[in-house]
């Protein structure tokens, strides 16, 4: 049965639409700006990460800072 490799290769592929979701969120919320402060690399890599939490509501700016 070829069920193994299909199953590692759909994990990696559902874990790039997961990360390109979160780019496309963080940057329409406004994390993906001034990178050159060490706070906004962190709330930007915390914005993709967690962009479901982004899309309730939650303020990751007032979180982190």
């Amino acid at each position: 049965m070829a069920v193994g490799p299909m199953r590692g290769r759909g994990t990696g592929l559902i874990g790039i639409i997961y990360l390109v979701i979160g780019i496309v969120v963080a940057a329409t919320q406004g994390y993906l700006v001034a990178w050159n402060i060490p706070g906004n690399i962190l709330e930007g890599l915390a914005a993709i990460v967690l962009w479901p939490l982004v899309l309730f509501g939650v303020d990751l700016h007032s979180l982190i800072a």
